[in-house]
This record gives C-alpha cells, sequence and structure tokens, in this order.
C-alpha cells in the first residue's frame, strides 16, 4: 500500500508546472598570460576581463543591494590548466573581520566564497573559500548532504589587505574538479561575501531563500571552449611513528602507507587507502550507558569522512562498523576465562569510486577489507601428579576467531533530474569468511520536490536480509514523508515503519526496528528582520507510534520549539515536550515481549548562545524533565555553560561544564532467572572540557583538548520485579544488597589530546600528537567529585605519541617538470 501510494505521488509532482527564472551570465575569455596568484590584481588579463558585480543581499534581509565601498567585483579567466578568480572586495580594513584558523575552520571571519557546478544541475556543487588572512576552506555540497567540508582538494589563493578593504586571487586547477569533456560547456556559478561583524551575506546571483534549494538559484559561466579534463592522479605517501606506554610497557609501531585518488574517467575518481593509518584519529567521547540500545560515536578517519555524500543515502551507510568490534562470540569450557577480546579490527585497505554523469547519474562503489582476528582464551587447572605433592597449577592459553576476513561492499545509483529531485539505488553487502553472519541491505529512494519548489514528498523502501548459521532472515522498511517547503508556513506528515526482522547493523545503524510511527508537524519562520530580530522559527508537532508486531500501541507525545537571531547576533531557544497517559517501552525490559509503563511526562529546556564576534560570548543551557504518575516523583534538571575567550585572531580559548541530575529514575538493573528485575536510583553527571587553538598563521597550529566524563548511579536497596502487565512490584523482596554485583556505578574518563600541525606544501602535512588517557569503573557511588578524581588518577595511565608526515604529490606537475627537464 505505501510503495503504491509513493509512486502515486511521485507521478504528480514529476509533471508540476515549470517556474522559469532568468539567470545572470558570465562570459570568460582564454588567456596566455595567466596572472600570478600574489594578491594583486596589476596583470592586464585582469584589466579586459568581464565583470562580476551588483551582489544582493540574501541574508538576514533579501533583495537588498551593496553598499558603495561594500560593494565586490569578481573576474575570471582560464588556461589549459586551471581557472583563475580574482576578486576585490571593497570595505573598511579596519572593520575586517581576520581570526587565523586552520583549513575549513571559519571562525570569526570574513570570506568569499566562490561555487563552482559543471554539470550546471544545481544539486553538486563545489564550494572554495577563501578568508582575509589567508586560510581556505573547501566542500562539496547538494541538496541531500549538506555541505561536506571533510573533502579536501589541493589549489592555491593569495589575500592582500589594501586601503580600500581586501583582494583574493585564486588558482583552481581542473583536477580539483569534476567535469565532462564539451567543446563549449555551460557551468552553474555564484558567488558569496559574508560579512562577519554583521553576518550579512551577499550572492552575485539572487537568491530566495523561502523557497528551493540555494544552487537553483546559482548564475551562469559561459565562454569555456576546449578544455580537456587532465589526467587527475594524486598521491599522498605518508609516514607514521606511534609509541604507546601503559604500566612501564612500551609497545611501538612504525607505518609506510599510500594514499590514491585518481580519475578514472571525466567525473569518476578512485580513492584508495592501501595501508590504512588512522593512528592520529580523535578520541571517543564514552558516556555511561544504562540504556537498552548501543553506544555510538562519531567517525573521526578521514578516509571515512572525506566524499561520502553517495554513500550515505537512506542511511544505511555507518563508517563505524568498518574495523569495529568483532562479531564472534567465545564458547568457553570449564576453568576457562577470556584474557584478550579485542576492541576493533584492523583495516587492511579501502577503496571508494564515485563521480556523475553529465546527465546526472551518480555512481558509487564502496569496498573495504578487515583481517582475521583472534580473542585469548585462557584455561587454568588444578593437577594432581603426585599423591604426596601439592596441587599443581597448569596454564594453557588457546586463540578463538572471533572476527573473520571480512569484505564490506557498497554500490549506489542516484538519478538526479529537474535540479531539485533524485531517485536512488543503494547496496549494502557484508561478507565473513566461513559460518560467520552475512548481511545484505537494499533500498529504493525517493525525494521529488515540483518544479516550482513548493512541495516535496520522499519516500523509501528499504530490505535487509542476514544469513545466520539458524537459517536466513529478511525485514522490510519503509518511510514516506509530505511536506509544504516553501514560504513562511510550512507543514508535512510523515510515517516510519520496520518489522521485527529489519536489521542493517553490519554495515548501517539502526538502533531499533518493530515500530509503525505517525508524525505531523508545523512551522511558522521569518525570511526578514523585524523589530528587535534578524529571523525567528516557531514549530510544533505531534507524534503517535505503535508495534509492527503485534500492532499495539505504545506512546505518544507533543510539543514545540522556538528558536530566534537577533540583530545583535545573539541567538536563544527552548522547547517543551510532553508524552501523556500510559507510555509503553518494549525495550527497556532487554526481553522481547515485555514492556516497562510510564505516565505522563514532561520535558523542556532554554538555551543561549551569545554573540562570537565579541572577545568574550557564552553558550549557555538548562533544562528539566518531570513524571506525573501516581507513586512515583522521577523528576531531573541539568545545566551547562561554555564561556569562550578570543584572546587575539590567533588565540582561542573554550571551556565547558555540563552537570546533569536524575532523582528517583526508574530502569533496568538485571535478570535473575526468569525475573526481570527494576531499580530505583539516583544519577548525577558531569562533564568538563577545554579546548584551546593557537594558529601562528594558516599553515602552522597547535591545538588542545582535553575531557573529563563522570556519572555516578545509586541504588535504592529495594528492588523491583516487572510484571507481565507493565507495572513494578516489590514483593518478591529483591534488594540490591542480595545481588551477586553491587549495582551502583562510579564511571570516569579523562582524555587529553595537544596537537600540532604544519601545512609545509600545498597537500602536504607535519602532524604530531602527544594524547594521555586514564578510565575508572567501580560501585563507589558514594565518592565525591574529588574523591572520584583522585581515583582515577590512581589508576593507569596510557600515553601515546605519534608523528606522521603526508606528502603531495600531482601527476600534473610531475610532467610539467619533466617536460620542462627535457626541452
Amino acid at each position: 500500500m505505501n510503495l503504491r501510494l509513493i509512486i502515486l505521488l511521485l507521478s504528480v509532482f514529476i509533471y508540476s508546472s515549470l517556474l522559469g527564472q532568468e539567470k545572470k551570465t558570465l562570459y570568460i575569455e582564454r588567456t596566455e598570460n595567466p596572472p600570478k596568484i600574489d594578491g594583486t590584481l596589476d596583470e592586464e588579463v585582469w584589466a579586459n576581463a568581464m565583470e562580476a558585480k551588483d551582489f544582493t543581499q540574501f541574508r538576514p534581509a533579501m533583495g537588498i543591494a551593496e553598499n558603495q565601498g561594500q560593494h565586490t567585483i569578481v573576474k575570471m579567466t582560464y588556461d589549459n590548466e586551471a581557472i583563475y578568480i580574482g576578486a576585490y572586495l571593497y570595505d573598511d580594513p579596519k572593520l575586517i573581520m581576520n581570526q587565523i584558523n586552520s583549513r575549513d575552520s571559519f571562525g570569526q571571519n570574513d570570506f568569499f566564497l566562490v561555487v563552482l557546478n559543471p554539470n550546471n544541475d544545481a544539486q553538486n556543487d563545489t564550494e572554495l573559500v577563501v578568508f582575509p588572512s589567508g586560510g581556505q576552506a573547501d566542500a562539496i555540497a547538494s541538496p541531500s548532504n549538506g555541505e561536506d567540508f571533510g573533502w579536501n582538494a589541493v589549489w592555491d589563493s593569495a589575500v592582500s589587505i589594501v586601503d580600500d578593504g581586501w583582494i583574493v586571487e585564486m588558482k583552481i586547477p581542473y583536477s580539483a574538479l569534476r567535469f565532462a569533456n564539451q567543446e563549449e560547456p555551460t557551468w552553474g556559478l555564484q558567488f558569496h561575501r559574508q560579512f562577519r561583524r554583521t553576518r550579512a551575506q551577499y550572492t552575485w546571483s539572487p537568491v530566495d531563500v523561502s523557497k528551493g534549494n540555494i544552487g537553483l538559484y546559482h548564475g551562469e559561466l559561459k565562454g569555456l571552449k576546449n578544455i580537456e579534463p587532465p589526467t587527475r592522479l594524486s598521491l599522498y605517501p605518508f609516514a607514521s611513528g606511534l609509541v604507546n606506554t601503559i604500566d612501564g610497557e612500551t609497545t611501538d609501531n612504525f607505518t609506510l602507507g599510500l594514499d590514491i585518488k585518481y580519475g578514472l574517467s571525466e567525473n569518476f575518481t578512485l580513492d584508495a587507502t592501501l595501508i590504512p593509518d588512522f593512528s592520529q584519529a580523535g578520541f571517543d567521547q564514552l558516556e555511561l550507558n544504562l540504556g537498552p540500545f548501543e553506544q555510538t560515536f562519531s567517525e573521526q578517519r578521514q578516509f571515512f569522512t572525506e566524499g561520502v555524500d553517495l554513500f550515505n543515502k537512506g542511511n544505511l551507510f555507518f563508517s563505524r562498523r568498518v574495523g569495529s568490534r568483532p562479531t564472534g562470540q567465545i564458547n568457553l569450557e570449564e576453568n576457562e576465562a577470556v584474557l584478550n577480546y579485542p576492541n576493533t579490527v584492523k583495516v587492511l585497505n579501502a577503496v571508494k569510486v564515485s563521480g556523475r554523469t553529465k546527465k546526472g547519474l551518480g555512481v558509487g562503489v564502496f569496498n573495504a577489507f578487515t583481517e582475521k582476528t583472534y580473542a585469548e582464551v585462557r584455561r587454568t587447572d588444578q593437577i594432581l601428579t603426585d599423591e604426596n605433592s601439592p596441587l599443581e597449577t597448569v596454564i594453557s592459553d588457546r586463540k578463538v576467531l572471533v572476527e573473520p576476513l571480512t569484505n564490506y561492499n557498497i554500490i549506489v545509483l542516484d538519478q538526479q533530474f529537474n535540479q531539485n529531485s533524485s531517485i536512488s539505488l543503494i547496496n549494502t553487502n557484508v561478507t565473513r569468511d566461513g559460518h560467520f553472519r552475512d548481511a545484505n541491505v537494499t533500498g529504493l529512494l525517493a525525494d521529488i520536490t515540483n518544479k516550482r519548489n513548493t512541495y516535496n514528498v520522499a519516500g523509501q523502501v528499504k530490505m535487509s536480509n542476514l544469513n545466520l548459521q539458524s537459517g536466513s532472515e529478511t525485514g522490510i522498511s519503509t518511510e514516506l514523508y509530505l511536506g509544504k517547503v516553501h514560504g513562511n508556513y510550512r507543514y508535512s506528515i510523515e510515517h516510519s515503519f520496520a518489522d521485527t526482522k529489519y536489521d542493517i547493523n553490519d554495515l548501517g545503524l539502526l538502533f531499533r526496528n518493530n515500530y509503525n510511527n505517525f508524525g505531523v508537524d508545523f512551522s511558522y519562520r521569518t525570511f526578514e528582520p523585524k523589530g528587535k530580530l534578524n529571523n525567528y522559527n516557531i514549530g510544533t508537532y505531534i507524534n503517535y507510534t505503535r508495534l509492527a508486531n503485534p500492532g499495539v500501541y505504545t506512546g505518544s507525545s507533543f510539543g514545540g520549539n522556538f528558536n530566534a537571531a537577533t540583530k545583535t547576533l545573539h541567538n536563544f531557544g527552548g522547547n517543551i515536550n510532553y508524552e501523556p497517559g500510559k507510555q509503553f517501552d518494549y525495550f527497556e525490559p532487554r526481553r522481547e515481549g515485555r514492556y516497562f509503563i510510564y505516565e505522563d511526562r514532561g520535558n523542556g529546556n532554554i538555551w543561549i548562545s551569545s554573540n562570537y564576534n565579541l572577545t568574550f560570548a557564552i553558550d549557555a543551557n538548562m533544562g528539566g524533565a518531570f513524571t506525573f504518575e501516581d507513586g512515583r516523583d522521577t523528576w531531573e534538571y541539568s545545566f551547562g555553560i561554555a564561556p569562550r575567550v578570543r584572546l587575539s585572531d590567533k588565540f582561542l580559548l573554550v571551556y565547558s561544564i555540563d552537570f546533569n541530575k536524575v532523582f528517583k529514575d526508574r530502569g533496568y538493573t538485571t535478570t535473575i532467572d526468569d525475573d526481570i528485575i527494576f531499580g530505583q536510583r539516583d544519577r548525577k553527571t558531569i562533564e568538563n572540557s577545554l579546548r584551546g587553538t593557537y594558529n601562528f598563521n594558516p599553515f602552522h597550529a597547535l591545538g588542545l583538548t582535553f575531557r573529563n566524563y563522570w556519572s555516578t548511579v545509586a541504588y535504592e536497596n529495594n528492588l523491583f520485579t516487572l510484571q507481565e502487565n507493565g507495572r513494578l512490584t516489590q514483593e518478591l523482596g529483591y534488594t540490591a544488597e542480595g545481588l551477586e554485583t553491587d549495582p551502583d556505578i562510579n564511571f570516569s574518563t579523562w582524555n587529553l589530546d595537544l596537537n600540532y600541525s604544519w601545512q609545509f606544501a600545498p597537500g602536504s602535512f607535519l602532524t604530531a600528537l602527544y594524547r594521555n588517557q586514564l578510565f575508572n569503573f567501580n560501585s563507589e557511588s558514594a565518592e565525591s567529585y574529588k574523591e572520584s578524581l583522585n581515583t582515577l588518577f590512581e589508576q593507569s595511565t596510557q600515553h601515546t605519541f605519534s608523528l606522521r608526515l603526508q606528502y603531495y604529490i600531482d601527476y600534473v606537475n610531475i610532467k610539467k617538470m619533466l617536460i620542462k627537464k627535457n626541452s
């Protein structure tokens, strides 16, 4: 039924009427004498180039022309190697915000941004940003995935601050772009300029932010003739050294490796890491997890964060699965215990192939292998070797295969059309050697917006299949979204469904299946300043949830939110949520078919974020939750505060502290025989963090990241048993003191990273990292924060030092050098 409805709605939207818009056009001419990239526009080529001017504001207000003295003039030219851009950004140099940051960090900066879209499809942009400090940022962007600043290209730019503003010069080699070989192509083109002091942002081609994606408003670049895509081959050889010390034991590792980017054709690129090195990936922010679902962490490995927009279609790819904890279980024999169970699996290699044809068909292939991984088991026997001798202890160790050689694979086909819509097919596959489980997931996705950019319909149908020793399991999931996506007033309805067998967790991330959920939301937003506000957004929603099987009611909720930005660049907002009546939690009991009932829960919070342009700024929030249930007075409160000080344009410090206190919470504790045991508990959590950056210039950066997390859980002695009707009883007399293991918890972690990065040549980096880590877990929940910190410092400290050198080699440059040498 859902699939029929999706097909009908897609047909209606595809044949919606066309709303055209006249586009600005910039004509570019070829040069035989390319400019020197030095931040001056004194070459003859700039004198004769056509001007892109008359920029128009779209944020915070739309349609406002730029002021004289703060206007922008951009010129372009090209040759056989690259596109060149020169921009004169008029302004009072004393007012230009010019914070020095590392690559891809915007900070408190004015910026000039160039958008190139060689396919002119409004959906696949390349963004290149230059700051007054000379720093750079770049991203690939699409309406479905937003801006991906994990993508990095190698290009050249220079900046000079002058008496009446600042000047930008850029050289964008064709090797940084993907485009088809056409005689006279027309590219999508846009220029942005932001004045950070007011957050006013202007574009060359006017933008209407009240409807449609921003790519629809690009202008056009014409005049390119007979440019040929170069051989796109980039090599990134690296050397990495790592030293680990803990409890006086030192281990070290040295790695030589190679990352490759190769243009297989005009529009398709292969990315490969042949000998992966993830030694400098950031630390995971561990937390105490009392819930029924797994704890997950964000991806820190660059290969898995860069250029993965195609693979994220349908949310079937969670890259942390590649190289994560082994999936195998250990069957222990008598007198055996697990000596070592690895937390990760080594990635042997990984490859990505991705691109898009000039007709809008995107193709992506991802493939990775992980190696065999073993756990260690120790057997301890007491043997009588002689009647007159004491028992002799005999120890024997064995290895158990817990993860075989494994292949991870993704194939994506994504057809874009109408500059705002797409239909996608994605398949993920995990194949493990031997008798371990295999997994396959296939998804058909559609995201259709009508040509007037006023309404959107999105649908997904996904099927999972697991090959287990016990047989195969097949599951289904569907999603449907209908919404008004233009104007001040917006609304949508959505439905999501997953049966009990739907499982994507071998390569994806799904916290739970077995749901049949409905939602409606309505919002009002402004696009023009009004009164003291630049903009604001008010929203409200209603959710209704059921199980897929059996088809029973599980809960409902409604709430609202408000967000606003003032003309003085302060932001504030808040939200409230209420779950009325009985709510049936089928996951907290950790047993299929059982549920836990709670009633009438409400929560809310408010937050502020002051103007980051000021030397001192602050983020703060506070919130609370209550359960209005007879015989139960669970409640909690939380607050967080994060002051930040910009000591100079080079030095930034940000400290944050978050506090949360929960009183009389009830949740799963353990299982005894067939009884599911719940406990009433108080929980307290404090998290401290400090982040500091000092940028000597855009190419030299020193960074410090510190985090201490502490959480305690204290149970009341009398425990509960979960009854078949979802209610709790104390009639069976279970107590915390009577459990084999004390349920109280004192959990704390400490992480400190100190790093230095030097970009000594385009695309080439030297990075040094020092890290130390501490961890403690015990049952001393009555300890104070100070006492727990002292206990934490008594634990073994892991010290890590690593040094990594990466050098960028471009085939085109090597070829030019060889030709020049032989000529």
